[in-house]
């Protein structure tokens, strides 16, 4: 059996916070039968699927697993989408490339586990659009100076030159903000953020983002010193 939809199943349920029997008395079966769905040791049919599918408001694609957006939107599951930081040799010749790589992984990966410690599904979400969007923008111009066609892009170029990404990703901005003040009104607990604890619950990939923290801190207050002076000098020329 498809082990994700019996996974699935379950976490819609608990979702709405719905106790087994009821879940199945809604779903017009016996609280056993769906059990056994949930654990995997049995398969439902096509007609349980679309049943399900239309009671928690969920594609087909999502139910079994086959993608991660709740309309369908196509996609890797979870378990078959390759882990970059689990490849050994992608990049060879370039260390840089490679230290940048585990920076960037380690500190994303530490910082969805912390959002998945918050429980907000909105605050997941846009963060992987915001995170995603950047990485679209940067290999697209990488696409773009390597000499590759336009073609491969649904939005046209004439949009993206006008920082319609820019825009995404400000958007995404906006909505991490409200899902994280709503957790904040819904009183939810937010994790334990201080160094000790996150030094200790993760001894490794925290030294990756105290390294952004710190070199993103340095660029930026670079930039606002570089911008003093030159407003000093505009002034006193």
């Amino acid at each position: 059996m498809n082990e994700a939809l019996g996974r699935n199943l379950a976490l819609l349920r608990r979702e709405r916070d719905l106790s087994q029997r009821a879940a199945a008395k809604d779903l017009g079966i016996s609280q056993a039968l769906l059990s056994h769905y949930e654990k995997g040791a049995r398969e439902p049919g096509l007609a349980f699927v679309a049943r399900a599918c239309r009671y928690y408001g969920v594609s087909a694609d999502f139910l079994l697993g086959l993608s991660l957006s709740r309309d369908g939107t196509t996609i890797l599951d979870g378990e078959t989408l390759p882990d970059a930081s689990q490849e050994k040799g992608a990049l060879r010749g370039s260390v840089m490339a490679l230290l940048t790589k585990k920076l960037v992984v380690n500190s994303a990966g530490l910082l969805f586990d912390l959002l998945g410690e918050l429980g907000s599904k909105e605050a997941i979400q846009a963060a992987g659009e915001y995170l995603g969007t950047a990485t679209y923008q940067l290999y697209r111009r990488l696409h773009q100076a390597a000499g590759g066609s336009e073609d491969f892009f649904d939005v046209p170029q004439r949009y993206f030159d006008l920082n319609v990404a820019e825009a995404d990703m400000t958007l995404s901005r906006c909505d991490f903000q409200d899902a994280l003040d709503a957790a904040g009104r819904e009183k939810k607990p937010f994790p334990d953020l201080s160094h000790d604890t996150l030094a200790q619950a993760y001894p490794g990939v925290y030294q990756s983002l105290l390294q952004i923290i710190h070199t993103a801190g340095r660029r930026v207050n670079n930039e606002l010193d570089l911008r003093a002076r030159m407003a000093e000098e505009n002034a006193r020329g």
